[in-house]
């Protein structure tokens, strides 16, 4: 997640939405392997479907099948929309992990729930938080910015960057029997990051901030 928020870092430099995305591909005995790293190109390209997991779905079928995905986790700045969202379960993504929640868009959990919704094609874990504040952080100073090529340009030298942050309810985007899941992927800094979360009292202190043995960041 580290390197998503470096290219989320990168798109905000060059005036585009700072979203970061990273594929990484996991073997069948647990190495883990980045495949594809990606941001947002939408003003760049003028094309609204240049999002960054679309842009990095785009880089892995130049040199996989698309059934790779089956294998691949994601891990982005933002939660995916509901476009990307729904990219991600046709192809079948293992999992996905985002740090902060889309609150207009959102397609894993906080607008609807295109990961899970019954559909015909399987559903794919969705797990929020990791670097939240980060993500979250990078997309006021976006929003501070002016932007030439918007259709009516705001202005908003006025505006003031906000540096608090509200807790999330981890109920939209996880069931009961996953928090355990959660917790080893984000150990004690699960309760400092969620600790007006309803279900916390579900987890037990101490785990590893790991998953499959494997440090996320």
């Amino acid at each position: 997640m580290a390197k998503a928020v470096e290219l989320a870092e990168t798109a905000l430099a060059s005036d585009e939405t700072p979203v970061g995305a990273v594929f990484v591909l996991v073997s069948k005995e647990g190495s883990r392997s980045v495949v594809a790293g990606a941001m947002n190109d939408t003003n760049r390209s003028l094309c609204g479907t240049r999002h960054a997991e679309f842009v990095g779905i785009e880089e892995i079928l130049r040199t996989f099948p698309a059934s790779v995905f089956t294998k691949i986790d994601l891990y982005v700045t933002v939660e995916p929309c509901v476009m990307c969202a729904s990219a991600l379960r046709q192809l079948h993504i293992h999992a996905v992990y985002f740090g902060c929640a889309n609150d207009r868009f959102g397609g894993c959990g906080t607008v609807f729930a295109i990961n899970t919704d019954p559909a015909a094609d399987p559903p794919f874990p969705a797990y929020p938080g990791y670097y939240r504040e980060e993500a979250i952080m990078l997309l006021r100073r976006f929003y501070l910015q002016e932007n030439e090529k918007a259709p009516v340009p705001k202005l908003k030298k006025n505006r003031l960057l906000k540096k608090d942050f509200l807790p999330l309810d981890l109920t939209k985007y996880v069931q009961d029997h996953e928090l355990v899941q959660l917790q080893q992927l984000y150990g004690d800094d699960l309760r400092k990051m969620f600790s007006s979360s309803p279900g916390l009292s579900h987890l037990h202190a101490g785990s590893k901030r790991t998953l499959d043995g494997n440090a996320v960041d």
